[in-house]
């Protein structure tokens, strides 16, 4: 795991980028230069510490590297590749040689690329499949600069804002695909390569990898080769992210079955396996759900007792951290979790991406009966209806919120339904944003590319899960959090294997009935104690409400009630003080979210943007 950065036409500030990108790797810091090129690497060493140094060389071709290929050794038995070092790095550098981008194909991991092909005068830029690893870069039709991370990018060039994509926040609660707050500053789509003309310095990009190409696929397997399919690609993914590292594996273990099925391979194949189990002051504790799979399995089990008493002094450097407005609040506990598993170790397994690939959101059980993205008459009608005369909920979690939810996505159609069933932080209040449309184009032709393909209602809703929260929320969100204290956060559920199976099993295998992520619970009989089976999806419980009533209060309004606000730009101030004052019609809960989006959108403003524009 390492940190990334380089340029063409361009000098880069080395003395900035290292203290920008020290985090993500203290170990080692290298810059190469020839011509009008350079590579900058900081390295985390985690594989082959003696000889996995880089920038590394091979004949016409240099390479530096962020992430892990788990399946490097296997990659070079296949295709014969002679190498002279442990390291994944140089299986990399052997298959491009041999394969150039199809190699993408067969590595099973997770990895940002930069290549200097000298064959082709160019550089080559590459991205896993689920967009685990971040590749930021900046193209003005002269010089070419990339990085792992927004902030250390946007100090190196100068830029602006752009407030298209700074509209696409506040309506989506996320960056769309390769949009950034900034002019001229993108992001490497996930699962997609570049190639830069050393002459000609310009972004050529091209898709790779696509799960929406696995969800048209029709798989005929029965339940029970499906479930031994799932069990032993499982097996693969994390024996493969236990033996890939020179240094301890650990694993994350919530109350949750995702965690506690790969804690409990994951004891197969480490004997003296830690497991980490956070709880937090006013949440509920799924500790002692966790300590029963600890005790199962006979791990060396630590529980973490996390405390908000400095949240208010870290808020802002938590938030800044992410170099762009970042409204997911669970970024607040992902950052303290971090933080006290790095005291412990350097790698953690973890259970991310269980949710968008098995199917483990409430939001997707009706979808799996009907497609509220093409609502006949009666339904939506009927909904409208409801939803006008149901009274707003108070409690997220309570069945009536869920029918609420319900009947207000059932009475849209298209995009609006997927960005109301998802987060919907300003739905219901578009009349206060700036009306732009453009804003949201080149989401709405994604959006109908998939809607009006042949895939289900489920798969649909899934597949753009997968593309837009997975990779535009929560991998950024665990990306920054744990790179923050140098920790490297391994995913087995998001493996080659299970991204290229799962999708093309039938609806009734993720969502039976009620029953959300049902293939994967039926796994978790095997492995994991019966009172964890039937558990709620939770995840981090955040106190949002609470924060911005109590210890956020005072911090909140003096960015978001501030005269010369910059969120005034984008959402009518009037509305803004009436969200504070309580004065519009909505529940508690959504009202903390709008707030919150605003906050961080001026932290991002303040800390990020005018201290280095």
């Amino acid at each position: 795991m390492c940190g990334i950065a380089g340029s063409v036409n361009f000098r880069l500030d080395i003395p900035s980028l290292t203290r920008d990108l020290f985090h993500r790797g203290p170990d080692e810091q290298t810059t190469f230069e020839e011509g009008n090129l350079q590579l900058h690497h900081h390295r985390l060493a985690i594989l082959d510490i003696a000889g996995g140094h880089q920038p590394m060389h091979l004949d016409h071709l240099t390479i530096i590297f962020n992430g892990e290929i788990y399946n490097h050794l296997e990659v070079r038995k296949k295709y014969n590749l002679s190498c002279h070092t442990k390291s994944d790095t140089e299986t990399i550098l052997q298959a491009y040689a041999k394969m150039g981008p199809d190699c993408l194909q067969e590595f099973d991991g997770m990895f940002a690329i930069a290549i200097y092909d000298r064959k082709r005068n160019a550089l080559f830029l590459a991205r896993d499949r689920a967009g685990k690893k971040p590749l930021y870069y900046y193209c003005d039709g002269k010089s070419f600069v990339f990085a792992s991370e927004l902030n250390s990018l946007q100090r190196q060039v100068k830029t602006s804002i752009n407030e298209e994509h700074v509209q696409q926040y506040i309506r989506m609660g996320y960056f769309y695909k390769s949009s950034t707050p900034y002019k001229n500053i993108f992001e490497l789509p996930a699962g997609s390569y570049a190639f830069v003309d050393i002459n000609a310095p310009a972004a050529v990009i091209t898709k790779w990898w696509d799960i929406h190409t696995y969800y048209q696929v029709k798989s005929t397997d029965t339940f029970e080769t499906a479930l031994q399919s799932t069990d032993n690609y499982l097996h693969e993914a994390v024996r493969r992210r236990v033996e890939s590292s020179d240094l301890e594996v650990g694993s994350f273990l919530s109350g949750g079955i995702d965690s506690g099925i790969v804690s409990a391979i994951a004891k197969e194949y480490n004997s003296t396996l830690k497991t980490f189990t956070v709880s937090f002051e006013g949440a509920y504790d799924e500790a002692p759900l966790a300590k029963l799979v600890a005790d199962k399995y006979q791990t060396d089990h630590h529980e973490i007792r996390i405390s908000y008493n400095n949240l208010r002094d870290d808020v802002e450097k938590i938030l800044a951290n992410y170099g762009e407005p970042f409204m997911d609040s669970s970024a607040i506990p992902s950052y303290y979790v971090s933080r006290e598993a790095k005291k412990h170790l350097t790698v953690i397994l973890n259970g991310d991406g269980g949710d968008e690939l098995f199917g483990g959101y409430r939001r997707y059980v009706p979808f799996a009966r009907y497609d509220f993205f093409k609502p006949g008459f009666l339904i939506k009608n009927t909904a409208a209806v409801l939803h006008t005369i149901l009274p707003v909920p108070q409690n997220k979690r309570s069945k009536y919120n869920y029918l609420y939810r319900l009947t207000d996505f059932a009475r849209k159609q298209s995009l609006p339904t997927y960005l109301s069933a998802t987060i919907d932080s300003f739905d219901g209040f578009e009349k206060y944003l700036v009306k732009n449309d453009a804003a949201l184009q080149q989401v709405r032709n994604d959006f109908e590319t998939i809607n009006n393909s042949s895939l289900t209602g489920l798969q649909k809703i899934m597949n753009l899960d997968f593309d837009n929260l997975l990779a535009g929320d929560l991998l950024v969100k665990m990306d920054i959090a744990t790179m923050a204290h140098s920790l490297e956060g391994r995913s087995p559920l998001l493996c080659k294997d299970l991204l290229e199976y799962i999708p093309s099993l039938s609806d009734k295998y993720k969502i039976n009935g009620r029953q959300t992520k049902y293939l994967l619970r039926e796994l978790a009989k095997k492995y994991l104690p019966a009172e964890l089976i039937n558990q709620p999806k939770r995840g981090f419980e955040i106190p949002l409400k609470k924060w911005m009533d109590n210890e956020l209060k005072d911090v909140v309004a003096s960015y978001i009630l501030s005269k010369n606000a910059f969120c005034h730009q984008f959402v009518t101030p009037s509305f803004v003080e009436d969200c504070w004052n309580r004065k519009i019609n909505t529940g508690d809960e959504k009202r903390a979210k709008m707030l919150w989006t605003l906050f961080a959108l001026e932290v991002w403003y303040k800390k990020c943007y005018l201290q280095y524009a």
